[in-house]
């Protein structure tokens, strides 16, 4: 009957822990920046490791231009570039919190997330 408690204990330790972990990552994927750029630099945004955008810069000459459909076109590109820098450096901090231990399903899911193809088996 005791034993049953002492690997809860166990248990509730462990959790708290990886909560820890996982709170300090979080803290340090905000710090990361990331930039993604279109039309040669026209257009640039800047992400942080929790996929948020920070700030977007558009060059004066291309607003002054009035392509609205092209401005949108390079905002977009732009914040997908930037997304997916984002998204890599998050499954690479990910892979770094396991210490190199294959936790099954793992790599799955950061293909999965980062949008490549899962690894072949």
């Amino acid at each position: 009957m005791f034993e049953g408690l002492s690997n809860l204990a166990a248990l509730w330790k462990n959790a708290r822990q990886i909560t820890g972990r996982l709170q300090a990552l979080n803290d340090e994927l905000r710090q990361k920046r990331v930039t993604g750029a279109a039309g040669g630099g026209m257009v640039e945004i800047e992400c942080n490791g929790l996929l948020e955008v920070l700030r977007c810069r558009i060059d004066p000459q291309l607003i002054a231009q009035g392509d609205h459909e092209l401005i949108e076109d390079l905002v977009a590109s732009a914040v997908n570039q930037a997304v997916q820098k984002a998204k890599q450096i998050h499954a690479e901090a990910i892979t770094a919190l396991t210490g190199g231990v294959e936790l099954p399903g793992l790599r799955e899911a950061i293909a999965r997330f980062t949008g490549e193809s899962p690894p072949a088996e």
